[in-house]
């Protein structure tokens, strides 16, 4: 049984070394809650594995220290890893902790699309000027179409809740097979011809060479008038100039984002004062319970590296997951 020294890099490490701590005592674990320390910790430790949140935004990420020896495994505490760069599978392996919050992003995305069908902002503009207006309609979700952009564990918690409503669903990967809950799966090639079939476009991929400004001028302009746009992926999937431009055209209904290129969004970012917009600070994925849930998908990860085990959730740094 291998004895690893460990690093817990996050803005709790206290925690979540009290929870490694439950299955694996006999281990020599050390808590990290900045960025600028890592370095330095990994090599006064010696350690070989990393677990590690990127709880300060991308910019200043010490991806180089956690991805050189003597680190043999850097497991990332979400399921983003494009702050990272590249690395060499040769040397280090990178597992993330892919489903963790996939049911919390599918809950937002599918409360977003009702907050438009809805339309629950105006019910709380009228109740704060105090009209009653009885010839106000909601819109139903069923017997839209759903086109779900990456069918990832957030993706296809996605599509299963729009099936649930009775949508017709959509769906987008890039080896398309048949899934669960999409009455269609088609590659990338296809989203010329299925951006114009959208009521409503969930966005979950990875940011990627190949996904980078994937939703577009040319996105937007075949969309309906009436589209939503729902983005739960990585800032910089989505070009933000022509969403902005469809926004306050009207070239689309509404969206809702919980991700953006610069985060946090700069106070003079136009999207702050954008009224068919609902932002939210990259929290889609935060809930109570949310982290020490992803500590002990890698403890149990752990317990795999440790037996010499095949561990679950690599990822494929030519794919992003």
């Amino acid at each position: 049984m291998k004895t690893p020294a460990v690093i817990l890099h996050t803005n709790a490490p206290d925690e979540a070394v009290s929870i490694v701590a439950e299955t694996h005592p006999d281990l020599s674990l050390h808590g990290c809650d900045s960025y600028e320390a890592l370095p330095g910790l990994i090599a006064e430790t010696g350690a070989e594995v990393i677990y590690s949140v990127r709880f300060q935004g991308g910019p200043g990420y010490p991806a180089r220290a956690a991805l050189s020896p003597p680190v043999k495994w850097l497991s990332v505490g979400g399921s983003g890893v494009d702050h990272l760069g590249s690395w060499d599978t040769g040397a280090v392996t990178v597992t993330n902790a892919a489903g963790v919050a996939a049911d919390m992003m599918a809950e937002y995305a599918l409360g977003c699309a009702l907050q438009f069908t809805l339309d629950l902002g105006r019910y709380r503009r009228d109740q704060a000027a105090r009209i009653w207006d009885p010839a106000a309609k909601v819109e139903p979700l069923e017997g839209k179409t759903c086109l779900t952009l990456g069918l990832g564990q957030t993706g296809r918690a996605v599509a299963r809740r729009m099936k649930a409503m009775g949508l017709h669903v959509l769906g987008v990967r890039a080896r398309p097979k048949a899934t669960d809950n999409c009455d269609e799966v088609h590659g990338m090639e296809a989203l010329p011809d299925l951006w114009p079939r959208a009521d409503l476009l969930v966005v979950c991929v990875p940011l990627l060479p190949s996904t980078r400004g994937i939703v577009g001028a040319q996105a937007f302009a075949a969309m309906k008038p009436s589209a939503i746009l729902i983005d739960v992926s990585r800032g910089g999937v989505i070009d933000e100039a022509p969403l902005l431009d469809a926004l306050q055209t009207g070239r689309i209904s509404g969206a809702a984002r919980d991700v953006f290129a610069e985060e946090p969004l700069p106070e003079d970012s136009p999207f702050w004062a954008q009224g068919n917009l609902i932002l939210t600070p990259h929290s889609s994925a935060v809930y109570d319970g949310w982290a020490a849930k992803s500590v002990r998908m890698f403890a149990e990860n752990l317990g795999r590296y440790r037996r010499g085990e095949p561990l679950f959730n690599v990822v494929d740094p030519a794919r992003g997951y």
